[in-house]
């Protein structure tokens, strides 16, 4: 048994997957248990070494766990490389500019920047209100929602559908999409290491490569103002985009940008949900929102960790590593590290001075973070605005997917309790 922290701080007592941390074995923390509650892994994590050899997903791997270790890994791409495990996705070139590594990656992210700069994602705040609302106007008078089908889900896929011109008619086809890529194990029922979740991620991605072709074919013809008709007329180093190129970004931009937004919401209000005092902090002060977002991005790590790969024979913490070993990066116990902040275990609405690392960090850091920063703002502001009540539907368990911690059913009662 292994002590840890639970939702709301708590202490409990964790037996889920920690058994195997020493000698680790990644996929057995890979489970729907661990993802539903995962400070006390973590904490079992970190407990172990904070750094460690593994039985990774594809063969001998390392874990890193503690936030000094995660930020050396994240200041040397050179050595610790995002590029060398492209297309384990599915996909059939690197996607851009997740999957490059300096200097190839410096003018990807150039050019693609300015268009989630804090500045440029001004111009969406209104579009974004007006879809959160809308969305609420459909349930505002329930009792009883299903919060991830109903508001987590679309909500994100409505906003990049906005921004990319395309009709909202394709909400459907989006989210298909995006889970035969992101969730692929959680559909099938099988490991995340099963032989047809590979077979599910390549005929998805034959899909979202033919489907975007498509919409490039209209966008030739017929420019509009919108997100695609930049990237096309966007140029890098005097060049205009490949089809290719093209592709490859609005590949990353639908399996990255749609579920981690979604995993926020459905964490923080999951939170939220549990904590009613907390919640009435949030009603009662919507001029704090921007803290309460990056605190609960803290505590929560809706992105529970990435991978690397090593370029190179050399050690971390001591831990020798080999070249080739995948390193599996856990955020969200760097997040949590005591070493790295003495309070890590406390949730604080007032704590101003936060460098969490839920975004990632160094030259991969998520490109879109300032998008969704504003989309979780508006969220939490408007929606505690018309629903400052509403819990988990008693006797209802949230099974969150593991890696990015979305919920496919989040059963939602709304205003005050009648007990």
């Amino acid at each position: 048994m292994v002590e840890g922290l639970g939702r709301d701080g708590a202490a409990v007592e964790e037996n889920q997957a920690v058994t195997s941390v020493n000698g680790g074995d990644v996929v057995k923390l890979m489970s729907i248990d661990v993802a539903r509650d995962p400070k006390p892994t973590y904490r079992a994590l970190r407990d172990a070494g904070r750094v460690m050899q593994a039985t990774g997903m594809f063969g001998p791997a390392i874990i890193a766990a503690g936030r000094e270790v995660v930020d050396e890994i994240f200041k040397h791409p050179d050595v610790y490389s995002s590029a060398a495990h492209a297309g384990r996705l599915g996909n059939v070139r690197p996607l851009i500019p997740i999957e490059y590594d300096p200097p190839e990656q410096r003018k990807y992210r150039k050019l693609i920047n300015p268009i989630f700069a804090p500045q440029a994602v001004e111009r969406w705040k209104e579009p974004v209100r007006a879809l959160v609302h809308e969305l609420i106007d459909g349930f505002v008078d329930a009792k009883e929602i299903d919060f991830s089908k109903q508001f987590s889900t679309p909500l994100p896929s409505q906003i990049f559908l906005t921004l990319l011109g395309l009709p909202l008619d394709d909400l459907p086809t989006f989210l298909r999409l995006k889970d035969g890529i992101v969730r692929p194990a959680v559909l099938l029922g099988v490991p995340v290491n099963h032989p047809d979740v590979s077979e599910l991620k390549v005929r998805t991605a034959q899909e979202i490569y033919a489907y975007f072709n498509d919409v490039f074919d209209e966008r030739g013809r017929e420019r509009k103002d919108d997100l695609l008709s930049h990237l096309i007329d966007a140029e890098v180093d005097g060049e205009k985009l490949t089809r290719e190129e093209l592709l490859d970004i609005c590949f990353l931009f639908l399996t990255a940008g749609l579920d981690t937004v979604s995993a926020s919401l459905d964490t923080f209000m999951a939170y939220l949900a549990e904590a009613p005092q907390r919640r009435a902090e949030v009603v009662a002060n919507p001029d704090n929102i921007d803290n309460v977002v990056e605190e609960l991005l803290r505590w929560e790590s809706p992105v529970m960790l990435v991978t690397r790969m090593a370029t190179k024979n050399t050690e971390l913490a001591g831990c020798p590593v080999r070249k080739g070993e995948e390193i599996y990066v856990y955020i969200g116990s760097a997040n949590l590290d005591e070493e790295e902040l003495a309070d890590a275990d406390e949730v604080r609405f007032d704590r101003t001075a936060n460098r969490h690392i839920a975004f990632g960090g160094g030259v991969h850091r998520c490109l879109g973070s300032h998008l969704a920063r504003m989309e979780l703002r508006i969220v939490l502001r408007e929606w505690h605005a018309r629903i400052p009540d509403y819990r988990i539907k008693p006797g209802a368990q949230l099974n969150f997917t593991p890696g990015v911690r979305s919920i496919d059913s989040f059963p939602m009662l709304l205003g005050k309790s009648e007990e």
